[in-house]
């Protein structure tokens, strides 16, 4: 099996997820993020940047065991392992490349910080509510879901008319959409493709991993916060 190195956040769902829609046997190392573990000298020997999600894979290249680190890694790894999710010609493979690259860099990061200063940043001991954070990254958050909707009014998915690990990526931090305070009633493509992805039943598994573990920490408290953010 897999060893999956995880804790239900975004990144964590586009490993989940794409091991669930792949077919592939896996079995869920927890690292609560909460409590530091992700600091733990065997997992930065598998993550040396110390963020989820990694894998082990015991059957790698040549059959021999090999470590990933960095979700779009794993992602374009897994799709070439199973020949899934990653295209059919070599076009189609460079599109789902440039759309999982614009997730990396760009929608990621941007949800990522949205999230932080517009939940987590107001409630620091003493409180960091900053009002240019928070508009900065919520408006570059709307003007990527811009991008999106814009994309998907031309095809059914972001690198084509096929499903692609590009899709996987994005899945996550769109879901979240409502606590990085957008509105999806202007951006119909990206509303009918969140739907769409919603229902699919490997999307329901992947993203239902330890989420009774993501409620409990839903909130999480100064010293939790102190851990998570290293302040």
């Amino acid at each position: 099996m897999i060893e999956l190195y995880y804790w239900p956040t975004p990144n964590g769902w586009k490993v989940s997820i794409a091991l669930e829609e792949m077919g592939l046997p896996y079995r869920v190392q927890y690292i609560d993020i909460s409590k530091g573990e992700q600091y733990a000298a065997d997992f930065l020997a598998v993550s040396p940047n110390n963020k989820i999600p990694a894998i082990i894979d015991p059957d790698g290249p040549g059959g021999a065991p090999i470590s990933i680190f960095e979700s779009g890694a794993i992602l374009i790894y897994l799709a070439r392992k199973t020949g899934t999710f990653h295209g059919s010609s070599e076009r189609e493979r460079i599109a789902v490349e440039e759309w999982l690259m614009w997730q990396m860099g760009g929608l990621g990061p941007m949800a990522g910080q949205a999230h932080h200063f517009l939940k987590y940043a107001p409630r620091f001991d003493p409180p960091q509510d900053l009002p240019y954070a928070k508009d900065r990254y919520r408006a570059e958050v709307a003007r990527l879901y811009g991008v999106m909707d814009q994309r998907l009014a031309e095809t059914r998915y972001l690198a084509g008319n096929f499903y692609s690990i590009a899709d996987i990526a994005c899945y996550g931090w769109a879901s979240l959409w409502e606590g990085q305070q957008q509105r999806l009633d202007d951006k119909p493509h990206l509303a009918r493709w969140l739907d769409e992805l919603a229902a699919r039943p490997a999307v329901q598994r992947g993203t239902a991993l330890g989420i009774e573990k993501r409620r409990a920490s839903a909130n999480p408290d100064k010293d939790a916060q102190k851990v998570m953010f290293r302040r």
